[in-house]
């Protein structure tokens, strides 16, 4: 008989920790909101540390994409590694060390120091791969889609929660006497030093799969050292199959739109309309806010469709959804009434989350033998397009409002790009023979007692 806490969850007890499976859920997408207050946290002050360190707009695109530049890296690095040690090390580790720049930022008083922590800062932003490898690993087929997007969505909240609260943290600051050069630094601690909290409670309140951690499971089990093994040439395997690659490409259409605009949406609106640093980060964080339901949406309608069609139906609801994102941008950088340009903005976000969403419902059905080099590969994507953003608004001889606009048109194209190199008709053979079945125990090919 079957032990159910060691197989994959069939269903998302949203109100239970009593099991290894919800433990991890809910552990893992806080951890990952608190990233988010680290990684962006410093996002919604630009408008005071512009005016302190003397930036321009060149210098500001150079730190946008400083901040998502090292995230490739990172995140290729990163699924790696929790092919090698689990997801449970992996993470503790990079928030413990990703916790290091985020306090001492306020160190910096010039823009190349400036820049440089911000390079480092942006490692934090890997801890999205560990959340969907670890999600992906204690959640099974029917539900897998929806679980890694609400958990995701649900940490990426955290990008729209911090443009609300870190301006109230340095106001919280300056009422207590300090000068604003002195509030944005104190400020950066807390975020912080939650992440170094949190490094802990990670390592201590979850276990790798539901059988247990990697560690004694590649100690005492044949089959386990045997996928330990296997591990050692997953990245490669990931990278000879093309519908990576076309994950990689619809991932920085969405994902990499995502951080861009978390990135510029506070200047974007007091530039542009005039509002004060608290004003812009109260709307810019709507944007944020609507990873609360609209990523989940996207894994569901991809849950839907692969349930309905197999794979290929959850990579055309991923087109598809792109397609509309960048019609949406577009939309919005035309708007130059300010409700409007919020409506406009909430309806390009619902695409955007939706996107993400769905992009990771695909990938648990795409190389189960290399999930975390998979997962890595298209989570680098996000970051590679957000690089190619950035570029978009570092230009000193286009407007914010010009950037959005080419932004939606690549967007659009890149939603026939990634349908081109997705290809999902051909996939319906390989689809076929990788997805796996309902029953299927927390690693491929391991049979539960």
């Amino acid at each position: 008989m079957k032990n159910l806490y060691a197989t994959k969850a069939t269903a998302i007890d949203l109100f239970s920790i009593r099991t290894p499976q919800m433990r991890a859920f809910h552990v893992t997408w806080f951890t990952f909101f608190l990233c988010f207050f680290g990684w962006f946290g410093i996002a919604p002050l630009m408008a005071v540390i512009r005016e302190e360190l003397a930036l321009t707009k060149a210098q500001i695109g150079n730190i946008i994409i400083a901040s998502v530049s090292i995230t490739i890296i990172a995140r290729l690095f990163i699924g790696w590694l929790c092919d090698k040690v689990g997801p449970r090390i992996s993470y503790a580790a990079l928030l413990v060390l990703g916790s290091l720049p985020v306090m001492f930022i306020g160190l910096s008083n010039s823009y190349e120091s400036f820049l440089l922590f911000r390079l480092a800062i942006g490692v934090i932003g890997a801890s999205f791969v560990i959340t969907q490898y670890h999600t992906s690993v204690m959640f099974a087929p029917n539900v897998v889609g929806t679980a890694n997007a609400t958990a995701a969505g649900w940490g990426n909240l955290g990008g729209g929660v911090t443009q609300m609260v870190m301006p109230m943290i340095f106001a919280g600051f300056v009422g207590l006497g300090y000068t604003a050069a002195e509030a944005w630094r104190y400020s950066m601690v807390m975020p912080g030093a939650a992440l170094l909290v949190m490094g802990f409670v990670y390592y201590f309140c979850t276990q790798d799969t539901p059988e247990g951690n990697l560690s004694e499971l590649r100690k005492n089990n044949p089959q386990y050292r045997a996928r330990a093994k296997e591990a050692e040439g997953s990245f490669w395997s990931a990278c000879r199959d093309y519908r990576v690659w076309g994950l990689f490409v619809a991932y920085g259409a969405c994902f990499g739109v995502e951080i861009t605009i978390d990135n510029i949406a506070a200047l974007y609106f007091i530039d542009n309309f005039n509002l004060g640093i608290g004003e812009a980060g109260l709307i810019a964080g709507l944007f944020g806010l609507m990873n609360l339901f609209a990523r989940a949406l996207g894994g569901i309608f991809g849950d839907k469709a692969g349930n309905r069609f197999g794979l290929p139906g959850r990579m055309v609801i991923l087109c598809a959804f792109l397609l509309l994102e960048g019609l949406g941008i577009m939309l919005f950088s035309q708007m130059t009434f300010l409700p409007m340009a919020i409506a406009a903005m909430l309806l390009f976000a619902l695409f955007v989350k939706m996107s993400n969403g769905a992009t990771y419902s695909v990938v648990p059905f795409i190389n189960n033998k290399a999930l975390g080099s998979v997962s890595g590969i298209v989570g680098a994507g996000g970051n590679v397009g957000a690089v190619l953003a950035g570029f978009l608004f570092k230009s000193e001889a286009i407007t914010y409002r010009e950037g959005l606009l080419y932004l939606g048109m690549a967007v659009a194209v890149a939603s026939v790009i990634s349908l081109f190199l997705i290809n999902p008709f051909a996939a319906q053979r390989v689809a076929r023979q990788d997805e796996p079945s309902l029953a299927q125990p927390a690693l491929a090919g391991q049979d539960v007692a």
